[in-house]
């Protein structure tokens, strides 16, 4: 006879189990739809079904290390703090810089994509997952992981159109104070991640690969698929997630090293 205790933990093993399953669905079924954006660069609902299928993605695998509840709260959270950034920014100016959306990304609430919200709270975690270092240097590395991300972003979505700057900056048109707010963003991001799901999605295989997956592709299309293509973008976006995404690889065969 199984105890009320043991029917607990098949239950949380089989929600795991179930979580894992559908988080590298997603991840494939992303994985395809990058490759056809890729091959349709000017197709804006691609990059949508992108962004859904990401925040799938991510949702699924944060909750197989730690609860369905969890990653969701993780998950409005991280939506919550985008959106309030975005609101705010092309109000104020900060943290970004002087921008502005235009109508190419829908629908929108008080002028901000939700789109641009779900793909904050998408690679939230991913970032996390591959940031080095314990406490207060994970924060800030993971804040620099995702920051590394919107070194392809934002050059491409300035391709589609999505947005303007008031004033062109020198790394393709994007001024050099929107990375700033994006690390002090994304620091935030950080924290709420950490707190929520204890740390457990610290090194977590599905966000590595979300994360790995992310920078692979995104490298691919600015290097070669992408018309024009763009060879800086390319080697500067895959070099700074490359970094990110080698470490954690590297940290997690060390750890299966030393539990062998």
């Amino acid at each position: 006879m199984f105890s009320v205790v043991d029917i607990r933990v098949i239950d949380a093993r089989r929600s795991r189990q179930g979580a894992t399953i559908a988080g590298t669905a997603f991840l494939a079924a992303m994985t395809a739809f990058q490759v056809a954006s890729g091959l349709h660069p000017r197709s804006v609902p691609l990059v949508g079904v992108v962004v859904l299928l990401m925040v799938g993605c991510a949702v699924s695998f944060t909750a197989a290390v730690t609860s369905p509840r969890s990653a969701v709260v993780a998950f409005c959270a991280a939506v919550a703090i985008g959106f309030a950034a975005e609101w705010i920014g092309i109000r104020t100016g900060f943290p970004f810089g002087d921008y502005r959306y235009t109508g190419l990304l829908w629908p929108q609430v008080g002028g901000v994509p939700i789109l641009v919200a779900l793909a904050w709270a998408g690679m939230g975690p991913a970032a996390y997952a591959v940031a080095p270092g314990e406490g207060p240097v994970r924060i800030l590395s993971g804040a620099a992981a995702l920051t590394a991300w919107d070194l392809f972003l934002d050059p491409q979505m300035l391709r589609l159109g999505a947005w303007t700057w008031a004033e062109a900056g020198p790394y393709r048109g994007v001024p050099l104070s929107n990375f700033a707010g994006w690390l002090l963003v994304s620091a935030l991001l950080m924290v709420v991640v950490h707190t929520v799901t204890g740390r457990r999605a610290a090194g977590a295989t599905g966000l590595v690969c979300l994360y790995t997956v992310m920078a692979v592709m995104e490298t691919i299309g600015f290097a070669a698929v992408f018309d024009p293509p763009d060879p800086v973008v390319a080697a500067v976006g895959g070099v700074s997630m490359g970094i990110f995404a080698v470490t954690a690889w590297t940290c997690r065969r060390r750890r299966g090293a030393s539990d062998g």
